[in-house]
């Protein structure tokens, strides 16, 4: 998959518009496993509807739990949720990671039916700082989220296995948890290149598929 550009380095006043900002934001990287495996035997038209069905069926509920869907990068969505202080951004990515997860099996059971379609959902969640705003060559403008926190978001979908979401210490320490029944575990600590080692914790599922 590929990386959504990463870049904090310099403020852009060509082109600056209200809606482009540099804020705290919980990112949510939703990625669906399974299709990609299967494009290449089913129809390409089929390919194309379940592609747009499945970023419809997430950005719905990014935008009921109060989030913005950005952008989609091959089968990942990338939502940003910024409304209110971190607290109430954690609870309500959280909130969507958690309804995605548990609604997604009924969409992958009608797919699985109807096409032979094994397929999951992964998440991944991170606390930081981001720039949103337009950019994109001319005429094909469209939402985008740039920094360090973005690389980090799809870092953590990328540890997480098919059916789970994992959350960076960040997003699980602004949690209020009176407020927000969470099952989360404890995970080894995600190691990256050229930075130290970063706790995290991740709602699982038993009897999971592995997509990767």
């Amino acid at each position: 998959m590929g990386a959504v550009p990463v870049s904090l380095h310099q403020k852009t006043t060509v082109g600056f518009t209200p809606a482009t900002q540099r804020r705290q934001a919980v990112l949510l990287g939703t990625e669906l496993r399974g299709l990609a495996r299967m494009s290449e035997a089913l129809d390409a038209s089929l390919v194309i509807l379940l592609a747009n069905e499945f970023f419809a069926f997430a950005a719905d509920i990014v935008t009921a739990h109060n989030g913005e869907a950005i952008t989609s990068q091959h089968e990942m969505l990338l939502s940003a949720f910024t409304r209110g202080n971190a607290i109430q951004a954690s609870q309500q990515a959280v909130c969507a990671a958690q309804r995605i997860q548990s609604d997604f099996p009924k969409l992958a059971e009608r797919w699985r039916n109807a096409y032979g379609l094994r397929s999951a959902v992964a998440q991944g969640l991170h606390l930081g700082e981001a720039l949103l705003g337009i950019a994109g060559p001319r005429g094909l403008e469209r939402r985008v989220a740039f920094g360090d926190s973005v690389s980090l978001a799809q870092a953590m979908v990328n540890r997480a296995r098919a059916g789970e979401f994992v959350m960076s210490e960040a997003v699980m320490g602004a949690l209020s948890v009176e407020n927000l029944n969470l099952d989360a575990e404890p995970l080894p600590q995600l190691e990256l290149p050229r930075r130290s080692p970063i706790r995290i914790y991740g709602v699982l599922v038993a009897g999971r598929l592995d997509f990767t």
